[in-house]
């Protein structure tokens, strides 16, 4: 018998100056695809941040009023790590994200704001590969940004954000989905991955609570293991991968 043939992932398409990145959470694109971020922001390419939770929900002995700030904290020292200034939070509350107008609304109005050819998201399945449960805010609002992509671009969606100044933006060529059991494209992990491993190490109270191992050690395994298994696949070369959606 022949061995199967691998599919390869096709390199991200690379004609784009702006991304912007909506997620859940705090250390969701640490966890997902920082050392992608890290290489682009040194190619001299603009990406910010949403997120549609401050993460207060996330930490069982930290009540949210005391957690909020610190992950707030936390996350946007992370995003400095990769080149990320710009970090917003919808102020979704952590763990009931609905999914719904009121989550497309605010992720639209964040793409009409932010102007992105790129938009970034994380798994809006209801597995990760078949093999462990996604979490309902994952799902919320990696499915909201699929849908608000489109509904930026539409002024008779949402007509309230064009009175707030807010003009359409039917400028997002690509949703890139991270994390994804279905990847079809990837990037070169090699470049960004020491900062990568940062970016998530300042997400280190999480951390701390998740596991008893060293904080270093359990993040260095858990990027560094996912990206040489993408590798495969990519080359053999390290990589961050993407379930990419044109526009």
């Amino acid at each position: 018998m022949t061995e199967p043939t691998i599919t390869q992932l096709e390199p991200m398409p690379g004609d784009w100056r702006r991304a912007l990145a909506v997620v859940a959470h705090p250390d969701d694109l640490e966890y997902g695809c920082a050392a992608a971020i890290a290489a682009w922001t040194d190619e001299g390419r603009e990406v910010a941040y949403v997120l549609a939770t401050r993460g207060e929900a996330g930490i069982d002995t930290l009540a949210p009023a005391e957690c909020a700030p610190l992950r707030e904290r936390e996350q946007r020292a992370s995003a400095a790590v990769v080149g990320v200034s710009e970090v917003e939070f919808l102020d979704h509350r952590d763990g009931v994200v609905e999914y719904g107008t009121a989550l497309r609304r605010d992720i639209a109005a964040a793409i009409r704001r932010h102007r992105p050819e790129l938009v970034i998201t994380m798994n809006h399945r209801d597995t990760w590969g078949g093999v462990a449960w996604n979490t309902p805010d994952h799902v919320a609002v990696g499915r909201a940004t699929l849908d608000a992509a489109a509904d930026a671009g539409n002024r008779w969606i949402f007509p309230e954000l064009t009175d707030r100044g807010l003009e359409p933006w039917n400028g997002v060529r690509w949703v890139a989905v991270a994390g994804s059991s279905s990847p079809t494209h990837a990037v070169d992990a090699t470049p960004g991955m020491e900062r990568a491993v940062r970016s998530l190490l300042e997400h280190r109270t999480y951390i701390e609570v998740l596991t008893e191992e060293d904080p270093e050690t359990y993040v260095r395994g858990f990027l560094t293991g996912f990206a040489e298994a993408a590798g495969e696949r990519f080359g053999g070369r390290p990589a961050v991968t993407f379930e990419v959606f044109a526009r």
